[in-house]
This record gives C-alpha cells, sequence and structure tokens, in this order.
C-alpha cells in the first residue's frame, strides 16, 4: 500500500508552513521593537542620573566648606542665625 500525496496536500502544507513562519518571524520583530524601546528609554534614564549624580558630587565637594554650607542653609532652608531677621521677598 502506498500513499501518494497529491498536489493540494503540498500546496495546503507549504502554505501552512509560510502562515506559521509569518507568525513567528512577526511575533520576534515586535519582541524586538519592544525591546529597542526599552534599551532607548534606559539609555536616557542612564544619561539622566550620570548628570544628577554628577549635579549632587559637584554640589557635595562644595559643601564641605562652611562658608558656602552656610549660603546653602540660608538659601534652600530659610535658616539664620540668632537675633537676625531675615526678609523673603518673591519676584
Amino acid at each position: 500500500m502506498k500513499i501518494q500525496f497529491g498536489r493540494k496536500f503540498w500546496i495546503v502544507a507549504t502554505a501552512a508552513i509560510v502562515v506559521f513562519t509569518v507568525f513567528m518571524v512577526g511575533r520576534n520583530a515586535l519582541h524586538a521593537v519592544k525591546i529597542k524601546r526599552q534599551i532607548n528609554v534606559l539609555t536616557r534614564e542612564r544619561a539622566y542620573y550620570s548628570e544628577k549624580i554628577e549635579q549632587d558630587s559637584a554640589l557635595l565637594e562644595r559643601l564641605r566648606y562652611d562658608d558656602f554650607l552656610e549660603e546653602y542653609a540660608r538659601e534652600n532652608y530659610h535658616m539664620q542665625r540668632r537675633d537676625e531677621h531675615v526678609y523673603i521677598i518673591r519676584e
């Protein structure tokens, strides 16, 4: 008993393989696009935080000096010395 596959069988088999391949490639392509977007977002975040670290490091270095520390406390926390009056004028 010999089984012969006809032309319709090969057309259906080829179509099934093509559909499966297109589905898998399309799914992988979408996954690649999502990963690329995530990489871009993380790269921007890395640049932002690197810049923030540089700014904070510079601020910490400047805060080691008492003169700047006093100026920083007065400007940002509205601190004052005893027997001193400070008036804040906002524009």
